[in-house]
This record gives structure tokens, sequence and C-alpha cells, in this order.
């Protein structure tokens, strides 16, 4: 017999992905042709992966049939609450991140191997790592649909101040409240290194250093050698360049 937390685990999952015929059980059909979320969900570093088979699986015998029992995400009421997104959106969203990840999770490998494959002229392992913590909300060595979809909504929906928030935790690598120089050269080489060193124009040794020395100079108020999320999110808010490019992609979703 199946617990009352089972039940209502599958029916949080069934709610969200609308994949069932709700009278017969069946799976329905699928559409054909992608929307742009699916497309979007592309990006996402989790289908073809050669790790599936490592992740932990729990199976459980439950009337006479044996299932594996992965992640199931949180129900849709929830997400509705945590995120910018319609009861709509968040089902499409989920049933493309469950089609691309049966498992409900993407761990930090899959996620810098699939990354490449978007920067093929350069090295992206670096910025990889960095972009996969800032989405692991959890620090636990993985990415699931909530982790996923909360992040996606800050970064397409959010507040401009929620936007730059979220790009600050990025650059904080190890998240103590404040961006040195070390961390900004970090990701400043991390970028250059993704992009290659066949880009128009030339990358040049010095570039990454140019560009941590001009953040401080422009971002570093009281000149103590560290950007607070103050200063961070004060000189943003003061730049007309910066602001616009906040809204570039309100409209994606």
């Amino acid at each position: 017999m199946k617990s009352r937390s089972q039940e209502q685990s599958l029916s949080d999952s069934l709610e969200l992905d609308r994949s069932h015929d709700p009278l017969t059980g069946n799976p329905c059909p699928k559409p054909n042709k992608k929307t742009l979320k699916q497309r979007f969900l592309k990006l996402l570093p989790c289908f073809h992966s050669s790790s599936r088979a490592s992740l932990t699986q729990s199976n459980v015998a439950e009337e006479g049939e044996v299932s594996t029992v992965w992640h199931r995400p949180e129900g849709l009421d929830r997400l509705v609450q945590q995120t910018n997104f319609s009861k709509k959106e968040l089902q499409i969203l989920y049933r493309g991140f469950k089609n691309e990840c049966p498992s409900g999770v993407v761990d930090e490998e899959t996620f810098k191997n699939i990354y490449s494959q978007f920067f093929p002229q350069g090295d992206s392992s670096t910025y990889a790592h960095f972009l996969f913590d800032a989405f692991d909300t959890q620090n636990n060595g993985s990415v699931n649909f909530e982790d996923f979809v909360v992040s996606l909504s800050i970064i397409l929906r959010g507040s401009a101040e929620d936007k730059l928030s979220w790009a600050f935790n990025l650059y904080d690598i190890n998240k103590d409240g404040c961006i040195t120089r070390e961390e900004m050269t970090d990701i400043m080489n991390s970028i250059y290194d993704m992009m290659g060193k066949h880009t128009l124009p030339c990358v040049r040794d010095s570039d990454a250093s140019e560009h941590v020395d001009s953040f401080f100079k422009k971002m570093d108020k009281n000149k103590d050698g560290v950007v607070t999320i103050d200063e961070f999110l004060d000189t943003c808010q003061q730049d007309e360049n910066i602001m616009q490019s906040m809204v570039m992609f309100d409209n994606v979703i």
C-alpha cells in the first residue's frame, strides 16, 4: 500500500507535468512542436549524461511492481509562490526538465560537459563550475528542478535588484558577502578562457586584469579592496547600460 506522503508526492509531480490522462492514468501524446521554453531547456546540462547511472537510486516494491524513486519536486502551488512563473509555465518547464533529466537532478560534471558544447572554441569548465555553484543553492553537489526554476525565475522575471543580487552571488565565489580582486580575477579569466584565443577582437593577456581594475575603480567606493553587496547594487543601479541589460531576458519565457 502507498503511504499518504507517497501519494501526495506523486500527485504533486503529475500536477506539475500534466503528462498523464486524468481519466485513464496513461501518458498523454507528446506534442511534436517544441516551444521556446522547451528549446531554452536544451541549455540545461543534463541530457545525454554518462553519469546518470552513478546517481543514487532507491528501488521499492509496491503492489508487485518495482519502480525507481527519483527526486520529485515540491508541489505546484508552492513553486508558484516561490517563483514568478504561472502554473502553466511551471508545468511546461517541468515537463521539459523531466524529459531531459529523468532522474530529476544534474551533477556538476554533466553540467560542465554539456556547457562546453556551447563554447567549443575555448575552455568553459571553470566558468561552468562557478555557474553551477550559483544554481546549486542547497550546496549538495546537484541541481534539481526547484534549484533550476527558482534561479531561472530570478534571471528572467526578477526585479533589477534581484538579478543584480544573483550576479553578485555568482561573483562572490566563496560566498562570504564580498567580492575580492582574486575572485573577480578568477571570474574574468574563466570568461576569457571560455571565449578562447581566436575571438575578435583578439584577447590580450592583460585584458582580464584591466577589466578587474576597471571593476574595482567603479565599484569599490571606500577603497578597502573589496566590493560589498551594497556597493555593487548602488553602482549598478546608477549605471544606465547595466540597468538596461537587466531587462534583456524579461520576455524570453
